[in-house]
This record gives C-alpha cells, sequence and structure tokens, in this order.
C-alpha cells in the first residue's frame, strides 16, 4: 500500500507540470486541494488565483516548460512530504531580445489524502539559474554588462531579472538554500508531517 499511495502523489507531481505548460486549466485545478497554497518567484498565495494569472498568461502568448524529476515522498497515514527536482525553461523577449531562461529549483510540496491525493502547499526553492540568448547578440551582452544581478542572490538573480523584465514583481520571501525563510519552511513540514 505504501509504494501504491507514493506513487499517486509522484504522477500528482508529474501532472502539473503537464497540465501547467499546456494550459490544461481544470486539471491543473484539480491537482490542489481547494485551499492550497503555493510561493514562487513571482506569486505567493492562493492557487486558484495562481493557476488565473497562468491562464492569461499563457492566452497572451507566453510559454515555459517545466522538467520534473522522480519525487522523494515520505508518508504519515493520509499525509505526504515531497521534494522533487525540477528545470524551469522560459523563453521571453527582454529590451527586443529574445532569451531563454534555466532554472534549476526544487517543488517542496505538502500533500494530503482525502477523496484522493491533493497538493495543499508548495514552494519552491531555487538552486541556480542562467540566462542565455536565443542567437548570439551583440545587445544580449551589453544588456547583461549594465544588469544589476548582484543585488539578487545567486539561487535566482537571472530569474529575479527576468522576472521584473516582465513588469511582474517579486513574491518575497523566495525560497533557497540557506535562507532562514527556507529552514523555517522545511522545520515546517516537518512538523505537519508528524502530525504536531
Amino acid at each position: 500500500m505504501t509504494l501504491a499511495e507514493k506513487y499517486a502523489c509522484a504522477e500528482l507531481i508529474q501532472a502539473w507540470g503537464l497540465y501547467r505548460d499546456q494550459g490544461r486549466w481544470a486539471e491543473l485545478s484539480a491537482t490542489f486541494a481547494p485551499e492550497g497554497e503555493i510561493a514562487v518567484s513571482w506569486f505567493r498565495g492562493p492557487f486558484g488565483a495562481f493557476v488565473e494569472q497562468c491562464r492569461q498568461s499563457f492566452a497572451a502568448g507566453n510559454r515555459s516548460k517545466h522538467l520534473i524529476w522522480p519525487s522523494t515522498v515520505r508518508l504519515a497515514d493520509s499525509r505526504a512530504a515531497a521534494e522533487t527536482n525540477v528545470a524551469i525553461l522560459v523563453r521571453q523577449t527582454i529590451d527586443g531580445i529574445p532569451v531563454d531562461l534555466t532554472s534549476y529549483a526544487r517543488f517542496v510540496d505538502r500533500l494530503e489524502r482525502r477523496d484522493r491525493w491533493m497538493i495543499v502547499e508548495r514552494a519552491a526553492v531555487y538552486e541556480q539559474d542562467r540566462l542565455d540568448p536565443v542567437q548570439p547578440s551583440e545587445a544580449f551582452n551589453k544588456m547583461m554588462r549594465t544588469a544589476d544581478l548582484a543585488r539578487f542572490p545567486a539561487a535566482y538573480r537571472h530569474m529575479a531579472f527576468r522576472v521584473l523584465a516582465a513588469g511582474r514583481a517579486l513574491a518575497s520571501p523566495i525560497h533557497h538554500d540557506g535562507s532562514p525563510a527556507t529552514d523555517a519552511l522545511y522545520a515546517r513540514y516537518d512538523a505537519w508531517l508528524a502530525g504536531r
């Protein structure tokens, strides 16, 4: 039974990425509990509002790709905590220059089994990233020479630059290893899984 439960959680996390990237909004919404919360670089709050913002961005022609590795799932009765390596790929035009962002991160999820497994909370923990021109460009090189990336932690500095260039605000705190907010996140997940 434990293996089947772990598989169900891991499959749900994989399905989230497929539905998100393909614009399958009803199926995406069903991966989370109705009161579910999500925290990523550009959004922090109710999952329903996240889906709506993703839908609007998708309708405007913006696309991203989530490459999701197998999950590590810890079970405690009807609760589970999962950690999953991901790569987030985004194509965007900044100052007229087409660029590709590659961001490596982990999804840290709390899940509950109700009538089925659902994600009740997700936080992205960022690790490292890079920004590349789609084609070699002196304009890109000039843009990066003048960009003030050092004001952001190395774990997500190119993601932050991209988010701000898209006209969005950063949803602080943004999780990355070694930050007090991320340490507190892990402690809270562990306590919740233990029933505290």
